[in-house]
């Protein structure tokens, strides 16, 4: 077990270096898109499957509720929360679409839309950044792998290139709160 705990923390590690290394610019990048959007009255809509939609989810909580600062409620919906849109497009539309119709029904072009996928291949968030980029929006990602479809698709992307989902996951977290502490420091 301790070699097992041991090597989940070097991964981590190593991850984290990545992150400082190759992601800083994205990260400030991101920051800025999501304040720009927000200062011109737009809205962040974000998506993501499994831990993916809990981050989408505790990134909108962060926005709308507040990060460090108090501030203004800011505009941010995790797509993954209406479960009477959910699961009516899947079963009408199918699974592939319960993103990109709530896209279509609700993104403006000075909006954002940020796809989370570690594998960066998740045909619903796909799908859904392609639709956004029809209706002129920008497109952020994260993923958990390099050279992905859900990468190809976005404006920018933070890419972390992880062995498994739970570490991508962990570094997204890190990743997404230094996003929302720098977008809060330029709105207060």
């Amino acid at each position: 077990m301790k070699k097992i705990v041991t090597d989940r923390i070097e991964t981590h590690k190593r991850l984290l270096k990545d992150l400082e290394d190759k992601c800083i610019e994205n990260i400030i990048a991101i920051a800025e898109i999501l304040t720009k959007c927000l200062k011109a009255d737009g809205c962040i809509y974000i998506c993501g499957n499994g831990g993916s939609a809990a981050d989408a989810q505790h990134i909108a909580s962060e926005l709308v509720g507040r990060f460090e600062r108090e501030r203004k409620a800011l505009a941010a919906i995790a797509l993954t929360t209406d479960t009477s849109a959910l699961t009516s497009v899947a079963n009408d539309y199918g699974f592939e679409h319960i993103f990109s119709r709530q896209v279509e029904a609700l993104v403006k072009p000075n909006d954002i839309l940020w796809g989370i996928s570690t594998s960066g291949k998740s045909a619903n968030v796909i799908a859904a950044a392609k639709s956004a980029k029809q209706k002129e929006t920008t497109v952020v990602a994260f993923t958990g792998k390099a050279d992905t479809p859900l990468e190809e698709t976005a404006d920018v992307c933070l890419c972390i290139d992880a062995p498994n989902t739970a570490s991508a996951q962990e570094i997204h977290q890190l990743a997404y709160h230094i996003i929302c502490d720098l977008v809060e420091e330029q709105l207060c």
